[in-house]
């Protein structure tokens, strides 16, 4: 039997953002427990993913299965190791979403940091942390974002990094701003930032997204109220972090990524 929860994360054939490309790839009770793929006995008893289906998030009615999922040959997944980077490897100044081009970008300031921890509290160490996010305006560099926002030529809205030995990411960047989207009348998302990790291997992958607390907006969203469990939804919200903020330069934020266990980060919905 197959079962789904924050505690385990399903091999990955497709990928784009904004969406999780492998929900569809069930969790398999043979894999080991080496990366993010884990045995199916280890699921936790706390729920805090959200459904496949949750018709207030509309695009879920297109895409959520309608059958029982189908066990698929191993052999037809790709499992080289990694984390692969491609043609350009992974640079300090990725990290750094300000610093991509000649002038300094619009907004406010701000650093995300946190620890990549398994179950055990234990850091996951020398993985790819991807994020993407909207600019200060709300609008993504992105052909198909027709928000009626300026785009702001010194932000892109991407960068990566590698965890350290003690399993730490940061990023510094501009806060995102909230942005229409055609779910419901007057439908606003609220800010946020997509996350990406890599696992050993690129059949393992999380997206997710983290929010910014006291966002008036983040009880209205349909894809934070699709995760039931209000603790749920608490884990994908970060914290105002004076340790990690610079004075007079940048506020800090603190976020800390679990992928497995009952504390286990959620998926994107």
């Amino acid at each position: 039997m197959y079962r789904r929860s924050g505690v385990c994360i399903k091999p990955v054939q497709e990928s784009r953002p904004g969406s999780w490309g492998g929900r569809n790839a069930p969790c398999t009770d043979d894999r080991s427990l080496s990366g993010f793929i884990i045995p199916v006995k280890a699921v936790s008893d706390v729920e805090y993913e959200p459904p496949y289906l949750y018709p207030d998030y509309r695009s879920t009615e297109l895409r959520a299965p309608r059958h029982e999922p189908v066990r698929l040959p191993d052999e037809w997944f790709h499992n080289a190791p990694g984390p692969i980077f491609g043609r350009i490897p992974v640079r300090p100044e990725d990290a750094d979403l300000t610093r991509q081009h000649r002038g300094e970008p619009l907004g406010e300031r701000i650093i995300i940091t946190g620890r990549v921890l398994d179950s055990d509290g234990q850091p996951v160490r020398n993985t790819l942390v991807e994020v993407w996010q909207a600019n200060a305006a709300g609008r993504y560099l992105d052909p198909v974002d027709h928000h009626d926002a300026p785009l702001d030529p010194n932000f892109t809205g991407a960068g990566r990094c590698l965890t350290d030995d003690a399993g730490f990411y940061r990023f510094v960047t501009v806060k995102p701003g909230a942005y229409p989207w055609r779910n419901h009348l007057n439908a606003w998302r609220p800010a946020h930032v997509h996350f990406s990790l890599f696992g050993p291997s690129l059949a393992s992958r999380l997206i997710t997204q983290m929010y910014f607390p006291g966002d008036p907006l983040i009880p209205l969203d349909p894809m934070m109220s699709s995760i039931s469990d209000p603790r749920g939804r608490e884990l994908l919200i970060a914290r105002l972090d004076l340790d990690t903020t610079v004075p007079e330069w940048a506020l800090g934020y603190r976020w800390d990524i679990v992928l497995r266990g009952r504390r286990a980060t959620p998926a994107e919905a």
